[in-house]
């Protein structure tokens, strides 16, 4: 495919407190990519792709960069669609850094791999001793309302978070080939078409396990959670993507307190 008709696409933004209020300080856009900000209660960073997908050889990179005290919410104003691919992967580079007190939570909605897709994404976050970071990331594994099977296709995450310039996590996904055959054993998802991830990273992480259970309590698909290293994670799998999104808003808003952003209502 013609480079010229590949999406090539950042994001660069940079948020500081500012008597007692976040506000972005510095914003580039370029490749049909945007950052609106709805008017909210607390600043939200909504990013915008206005191809409405994105196809092998696509490339998006995000890098944002949260001063002392800066508070930040930043989603997506849909599910993320991933198309077929010919030949290069889709590839979307995350980059997060926190200063001191600084709080982001990073809740996008779901990505939709279509048979054939090939995405290579990778997080890499680097935190300050004090800084807090709520990540829920959702993967929907084919069409299901269509019966679609994903019999060919690449799915590789690779997330690596810092604290003060230390690897605390990592965690690395990769399904090759026939994924919904994949997914159908037992051992990888035991028939699921949807997983999420959710992971809380804060001076008070591991003091609220209890509390990530008793939220669990509620959900009807398959989940747990674990806390470790002033780190919360809490792992979601379900046959049904909507039932595993109705969990996952569900698990969400009782942890943080707080409804989910409004576009995720639209």
């Amino acid at each position: 495919m013609p480079g010229m008709i590949r999406a090539d696409g950042a994001v660069r933004a940079s948020f500081t407190s500012v008597a007692g209020r976040t506000a972005f300080v510095n914003l580039y856009e370029s490749g049909g990519y945007r950052l609106k900000f709805p008017k909210a209660e607390h600043i939200e960073a909504v990013l915008i792709n206005t191809g409405g997908g994105m196809a092998g050889n696509d490339r998006l990179e995000v890098d944002l960069a949260l001063h002392h005290d800066a508070h930040v919410i930043v989603t997506t104003q849909s599910a993320e669609k991933i198309y077929r691919a010919d030949s290069a992967p889709t590839e979307v580079t995350v980059k997060l850094t926190l200063d001191s007190r600084a709080h982001l939570a990073w809740l996008p909605q779901e990505t939709l791999l279509f048979t054939g897709s090939r995405l290579h994404r990778t997080f890499d976050v680097n935190l300050s001793q004090d800084a807090s970071l709520d990540i829920a990331e959702g993967v929907i594994f084919g069409r299901g309302a269509a019966g679609e099977r994903i019999t060919s296709g690449d799915f590789r995450d690779r997330w690596r978070i810092k604290r003060e310039g230390q690897l605390i996590y990592a965690d690395n996904i990769a399904i090759h080939g026939a994924m919904t055959d994949s997914l159908d054993r037992a051992a990888i998802g035991k028939g699921a078409r949807a997983i999420a991830t959710f992971l809380c990273i804060s001076p008070h992480a591991e003091s609220r396990l209890d509390a990530a259970r008793s939220a669990l309590s509620l959900s009807d698909c398959e989940c747990g959670a674990s806390a470790w290293n002033g780190m919360l994670l809490v792992r979601f799998v379900a046959p049904d993507p909507a039932q595993l999104r109705r969990s996952f808003v569900s698990f969400i808003e009782n942890f943080r307190g707080a409804s989910m952003p409004r576009v995720w209502q639209c």
